[in-house]
């Protein structure tokens, strides 16, 4: 890796499967309501190397995740700062940008900074029946040029979010991807998934993200295998900071979902 902050940005190299391991941190007061949650890459050798921290804000109107590859300072300002993730208000949906600024503070106050662009977004299917089942999952990510390197855009773009374009199905340019469907296994009464080893207790976060026309891709894993430990795995065209983001996004609190 040249550095962590352009390995986090890139998309994993083709033919390569990158484990990693995420651990929640609740110790203390206000980590008991504010985890920080820390990735790391599992390397062939055993030894594990620190990527990304993420923490929500405290007193946002919505959930807000801030990305940093500083375990220690993850504040907005700070030069490690890497990307944020954010939700709408009911928790159903989550954009994920980059560290560039907003439109509007491009406009009043910093010119000189690059705007952000919308990286990834998730939409949870609200569960509106209250049934107790697997959740469902769309996660929508820019595609890829002929030479591998993430199409730009823009959050001012003026084909609109890409929530909003996905919701139009005005798909140019993107890619739509859904969590695999579990299913349901009479011997354990859960709906399962094979992880092939990688995931060892059943948790309703537990996932796999693929493209349709490949359900045997795997493009990205996650489960549990400890209270607070969990295996995040992923593929071409993902990159470590989308992986993350929407591992952190199946940690928030979801009322209209669960």
């Amino acid at each position: 890796m040249d550095s962590v902050e352009q390995f986090v940005m890139e998309p994993a190299a083709q033919g390569v499967l990158v484990k990693c391991r995420v651990t929640r941190d609740r110790r203390g007061m206000d980590r008991g309501f504010y985890p920080t949650y820390f990735l790391h890459m599992e390397k062939d050798d055993g030894k594990k190397v620190f990527l990304l921290a993420g923490r929500k804000r405290k007193k946002s109107a919505t959930s807000n995740y801030l990305l940093s590859t500083d375990p220690t300072d993850l504040s907005r300002g700070a030069e490690a700062f890497v990307g944020k993730v954010r939700s709408n208000l009911v928790g159903t949906q989550f954009t994920v940008y980059d560290s560039g600024v907003s439109p509007k503070a491009r406009q009043l106050a910093r010119p000189l900074h690059s705007e952000r662009q919308e990286i990834a977004a998730i939409c949870y299917e609200t569960n509106v029946m209250g049934f107790r089942g697997p959740r469902k999952m769309t996660v929508i990510v820019p595609a890829m040029t002929v030479d591998h390197t993430r199409i730009q855009l823009p959050s001012s773009s003026p084909a609109g979010t890409l929530l909003e374009r996905w919701r139009m199905n005005m798909m140019e340019n993107l890619l739509e991807l859904h969590n695999k469907s579990p299913v349901w296994c009479e011997e354990s009464q859960s709906y399962v998934l094979n992880f092939h080893g990688r995931v060892t207790q059943a948790s309703v976060k537990n996932f796999q993200i693929v493209h349709d026309n490949d359900l045997e891709y795997i493009i990205l894993q996650f489960g549990r295998v400890a209270e607070d430990v969990f295996t995040m795995d992923f593929r071409y065209p993902m990159c470590a900071l989308q992986a993350f983001a929407i591992v952190l996004s199946s940690f928030d609190n979801k009322l209209a979902c669960e």
